[in-house]
């Protein structure tokens, strides 16, 4: 299979890092929402472009050997 495409199963390290990206992201999303303060395209783009860049960090971290099962 090809690597981009490949499942990756986490140890219990990898679920614990995993949930650390996640709160890191909702921080900085909070964070975005608060500075920025009322709702436009721009922000809905904004956070989207967060999750995406989230979802990015948790594929690299969980391609990491110490981390797969």
């Amino acid at each position: 299979m090809r690597k981009e495409f490949e499942v990756h199963m986490l140890n219990e390290e990898g679920k614990g890092a995993a949930a650390k990206l996640a709160e890191v992201y909702n921080d900085l999303a909070d964070g975005v929402v608060a500075v920025v303060s009322e709702g436009s395209p721009e922000l809905t783009i904004a956070l989207r472009k967060l999750e995406e860049s989230c979802f990015y960090a948790k594929k690299a971290m969980a391609q990491q050997a110490k981390y797969k099962q």
